[in-house]
């Protein structure tokens, strides 16, 4: 039996909105397996330098990600959509085992198919030291903080 994970393209604003947020609150769990059910089951990533292929593929990498980026706390915001394809800036922030604070600045291109399932995922990230004094983001969006004019600052 297919998975449904609305909303299902074509995208219109709203829907749009409602699948970036939906896609930001599922990262800010840290659960790669719950993460993982939003993407096809032959679902095509790329991620910086890195290919993927697969759910298992994909929870393994993000496995991977949360072990070393420890207290991940993500943004995303909607930057265009067409279709079933959506365009997004994200920034998260993090730190390594030795305590060094990050900020990682991205953009994503998504595909998705009829069934609201995520096919295909272009990621390009950079990482900027911060001060953990910089940081801005300690948990979860905030209700307060959600839908129509509550962007991520470009820097």
């Amino acid at each position: 039996m297919t998975q449904l994970r609305p909303p299902f393209p074509p995208f219109d604003l709203d829907s749009a909105l409602a699948k970036v947020q939906a896609a930001e609150d599922a990262w800010n769990t840290r659960d790669p397996h719950k993460v993982a059910l939003a993407y096809t089951e032959d679902s095509v990533w790329r991620n910086r330098d890195v290919f993927l292929t697969g759910r298992e593929q994909i929870a393994d990498f993000l496995t991977a990600k949360w072990e070393r980026e420890l207290d991940y706390v993500l943004r995303k915001s909607l930057w265009a959509f067409d279709g079933n394809r959506i365009a997004v800036r994200f920034q998260y922030e993090w730190h390594d085992t030795e305590g060094l604070w990050f900020r990682s600045y991205g953009n994503e291109l998504w595909e998705f198919d009829e069934h609201g399932l995520m096919s295909r995922r272009e990621a390009s990230i950079n990482d900027v030291a911060i001060q953990e004094s910089d940081r801005r983001y300690f948990g979860p969006r905030p209700e307060d903080e959600r839908g129509p004019g509550h962007d991520i600052p470009l820097r």
